[in-house]
C-alpha cells in the first residue's frame, strides 16, 4: 500500500530555488532514506511533508487513514510531568477504554440489569466489544511498551519519577524519540534521530526500526545507521532528487557506478562527434565529398548532446599536518580518577599508554565520563587523583564537540586571522575556502554560524595548529556525509597521534587503531577497531554464558547416579504421585462446581438479588472460584497427559 507520494514538489525562499520537482513515494515497510549535502533541502522536504510548512509547487497525496509522526532536529520534550506520567498519557485513549470497562462490569452487577435479560445483553455486547477493541489497540500491553521503550533509551526504572524539565537537553531528544515511538504512527519521520544516542542505544534503536509494523522516512549523517536500516535511498543534490534501492553502502556503489556509465557515454558521444566535426571541417569544401560532409552535419545537428555528468559537489579540502614529530611515548596514564566536586564518575582508576601513531577510539555510554577525561588530560578539569604525563615534544590540538569557544562576535575571517596574524589575506581566504567558506561567507558572525559551519571553522583553526596529538571530542557531530568522508581521508593521512570520542561506527571503524571502552567500572583496553570490539564483547559475553551452562551440567553430572532399581523405584514413586494429585484435583473440581452451583442458586433468590452489596460479594466469590476451577482444569489436562 502506499502511503505517501511527493509528486513534482518544488520550495522558494525568496528568489532562492531549495527544491525542484521533487518526487518520492513511501509504501507500507519502507525504510527509507534522505541524503545530502548541509543545506540540500532534506529537513525542509521533512517539515513540507509532516506539514509543518508549506510549499510552492506539486502536490503531495496521502490516503486519509495514514497517521503521521513527525520529529524535528534536535527538539526535546518539553512537560512539567514525569516521564512516566508523560509517557502514560499517550495511551489516555486505552485508560478511559479501561475505565468504561470497570463501569460495565459494575452495571452488569446491578438489579436492573442483571434481571432483564435483554437490557443484560445489550450490555455484555457492549462490554465485549469494548474489550476486544482494548487488546486489539494494545491495551493489555501498553505499560510494557512503555517500560520497553525508557530502557532502550538508557533510562532506569529509578527514572520513572524525574521531572523532565529538570533533565539535560540531550535527555530531552530522546525522551521526545520515544514518546513519538510509543504512538506508533503508519509513517514515521525521524530528523537526525541519531543525535544525543550513544552506542547501545543506537543498536537498541536500529533493532526497534528494524522490526517497526509502519514506514520510516529518515535523515541520517550516521552511515552505519543508514545501513542497518533503510532499504531505499533517495539523494538531494543540486535542487533535485535521484532514487537508489539498498541501504547507504549500496547507495554509494549504485552511484560511482551510475557515474562510471555516463562519464563512459558522454566520453563515448563526444569521441563520435569529434570524428563528425572533423569530417565536415575537412570535406565540406570539396565537391567530390560536399554531399557526405552535408550529410554528417546534419546528424551532427540531430544528435541529442548529453550533459557531461556531473561529479561530487564542492567537497571541504584540508589535511592536517604537523610541525614537529614527537616522541615514541606520548601519553602516560596511571591511577587516574576524574569527576566533578570531588566526586569520581568511575570505580576503578584508569591506566593507559599511547604511543605514536596510535589512534584511539573512546567509547562508553553517556554521562560516564568520555568528555570529563579529555578535558582532563587537556587540564581544563582538575584531576582528582593520579598522574598524566606527556613524552618528548608533544603539542595538543582539542576539538570541543559543543564548539563552546565559538561564541564571538568576529567575522569568521578575523576568527582565523586573528590567531595567524602573519598570514596573508588571501592565505587565509584560501584556507576558509578549503572549509567550503567562500565569498561572504568569510564575512559572517561566528556567534550566527550553524553547527555544520561552526564545525568546519573549528577544524580549520585545528588544521592551522599542526599539533601532533589531536584530542577531538564528537569531531563529525553536524558534519554532512560528505564532509565526514573528507575528515576521515584527512585523518587517515595525518602523521601524528590520536585520541577521539565519537559515536559514528563508521568513523570509529576506518580510523581506529585501538577502542577504550570507559564504564562505570573503569577502562578496558581493545586492540582494534569498533567492530573488533564488538567481536570481543560478544565473545566475552558468550563465554560467560558458556560457563554457566557448564557449571550447571557439572553439577548435574555430579549427582549420583541411580542403579536400573532405583530408577525403576523411583519412576513408581512418581507415578504414584501423579495419580494421588489426579484424585485430589477432581474432588477439588466437585467442590468448585458444587459451590458455583450454590451461589447461583442464592444469586436468584428475591432477598438475595435485592440487596446490592450481598450480590457484589457473592459475584465477586463466584469469579474467585471460577478462576480457581480454570486453574484446576489446566493442571489436570497436563497431569493427564
Amino acid at each position: 500500500m502506499i502511503l505517501l507520494q511527493v509528486n513534482n514538489v518544488s520550495k522558494y525562499f525568496g528568489s532562492d530555488v531549495i527544491l525542484s520537482n521533487i518526487k518520492l513515494e513511501v509504501q507500507t515497510n519502507d525504510r527509507v532514506a534522505i541524503v545530502g549535502r548541509n543545506g540540500a533541502g532534506k529537513s525542509t522536504l521533512l517539515k513540507i511533508i509532516a506539514g509543518e510548512i508549506s510549499y510552492d509547487g506539486g502536490e503531495i497525496i496521502k490516503p486519509k487513514d495514514v497517521s503521521i509522526g513527525y520529529l524535528a532536529q534536535n527538539s526535546g520534550l518539553q512537560s512539567d510531568k514525569t516521564i512516566w506520567e508523560e509517557y502514560y498519557s499517550v495511551f489516555d485513549h486505552l485508560v478511559e477504554m479501561q475505565n468504561n470497562m470497570r463501569k460495565l462490569e459494575l452495571k452488569m452487577t446491578q438489579e436492573d440489569v442483571y434481571s432483564n435479560q435483554a437490557i443484560y445483553d445489550k450490555v455484555m455486547n457492549e462490554y465485549d466489544h469494548l474489550q476486544f477493541t482494548f487488546k486489539e489497540n494494545g491495551g493489555y500491553q501498553f505499560e510494557a511498551d512503555i517500560r520497553s521503550i525508557i530502557s532502550g533509551l538508557g533510562f532506569s526504572n529509578e527514572d520513572y519519577e524525574s521531572k523532565i524539565a529538570s533533565l539535560s537537553g540531550g535527555q530531552k531528544t530522546r525522551l521526545a524519540l520515544g514518546k513519538l515511538l510509543l504512538t506508533k504512527p503508519d509513517l514515521l519521520i525521524l530528523d537526525e534521530p541519531t543525535n544525543h544516542l550513544d552506542i547501545d542505544t543506537l543498536s537498541w534503536l536500529e533493532r526497534y526500526l528494524q522490526s517497526y509494523p509502519g514506514a520510516v522516512l529518515i535523515v541520517s549523517h550516521d552511515r552505519y545507521f543508514l545501513d542497518q536500516v533503510v532499504n531505499v535511498v533517495y539523494e538531494i543534490s543540486n535542487h533535485k532528487h535521484q532514487r537508489f534501492v539498498g541501504n547507504y553502502s549500496k547507495y554509494l556503489e549504485l552511484k560511482a557506478a551510475q557515474y562510471e556509465q555516463e562519464l563512459k557515454l558522454f566520453e563515448k558521444q563526444q569521441e563520435q562527434i569529434s570524428k563528425l566535426e572533423d569530417f565536415v571541417q575537412r570535406n565540406i569544401a570539396r565537391a567530390s565529398t560536399t554531399k557526405r560532409a552535408q550529410s554528417r552535419r546534419k546528424q551532427l545537428d540531430k544528435m541529442v548532446r548529453l550533459d557531461k555528468p556531473l561529479g561530487d559537489e564542492s567537497s571541504a579540502n584540508f589535511s592536517f599536518t604537523i610541525e614537529k614529530q614527537s616522541g615514541n611515548d606520548v601519553l602516560s596514564v596511571q591511577d587516574l580518577y576524574i569527576g566533578y566536586n570531588r566526586i569520581p564518575t568511575i570505580d576503578q582508576p584508569m591506566r593507559f599508554v599511547l604511543n605514536r601513531g596510535d589512534s584511539v577510539a573512546l567509547v562508553g555510554p553517556n554521562g560516564v565520563g568520555k568528555s570529563t577525561l579529555l578535558k582532563t588530560i587537556i587540564g581544563d578539569l582538575e584531576k582528582l587523583q593520579g598522574n598524566i604525563n606527556f613524552g618528548a615534544n608533544v603539542f595538543i590540538g582539542y576539538y570541543d564537540q559543543e564548539q563552546a569557544k565559538l561564541t564571538s562576535n568576529k567575522r569568521v575571517l578575523d576568527e582565523l586571522w586573528d590567531d595567524y596574524p602573519l598570514k596573508s589575506e588571501q592565505e587565509i581566504r584560501t584556507i576558509l575556502g578549503n572549509f567550503l567558506f567562500s565569498g561572504d561567507d568569510v564575512t559572517k558572525i561566528v556567534s550566527s554560524l550553524s553547527g555544520g559551519e561552526k564545525a568546519r571553522l573549528a577544524l580549520a583553526k585545528l588544521m592551522m595548529k599542526k599539533a601532533n596529538f589531536l584530542i577531538l571530542d564528537e569531531p563529525t557531530n553536524h558534519l554532512d556525509l560528505d564532509s565526514k568522508e573528507v575528515l576521515e581521508n584527512a585523518l587517515l593521512d595525518y602523521p601524528g597521534t590520536i585520541l577521539f570520542v565519537s559515536h559514528d561506527r563508521y568513523f570509529m571503524n576506518r580510523l581506529s587503531t585501538k577502542t577504550f571502552e570507559l564504564a562505570k567500572e573503569g577502562l578496558t583496553i581493545y586492540l582494534g577497531d569498533y567492530d573488533y570490539y564488538q567481536f570481543k564483547k560478544n565473545e566475552a559475553f558468550e563465554k560467560e554464558q558458556a560457563e554457566k551452562e557448564s557449571t550447571l551440567t557439572q553439577v548435574s553430572q555430579n549427582a549420583q547416579p541411580l542403579s536400573d532399581y532405583q530408577q525403576d523405584k523411583e519412576l513408581k514413586k512418581k507415578i504414584r504421585q501423579t495419580q494421588r494429585r489426579i484424585e485430589e484435583i477432581e474432588s477439588n473440581i466437585s467442590k468448585c462446581e458444587l459451590e458455583i452451583e450454590t451461589i447461583e442458586l442464592e444469586l436468584c433468590k428475591p432477598e438475595v438479588y435485592g440487596d446490592f452489596q450481598l450480590v457484589q460479594v457473592l459475584t465477586s466469590k463466584k469469579n474467585d472460584i471460577e478462576a480457581m476451577l480454570i486453574d484446576l482444569m489446566e493442571e489436570w489436562e497436563n497431569l493427564q497427559e
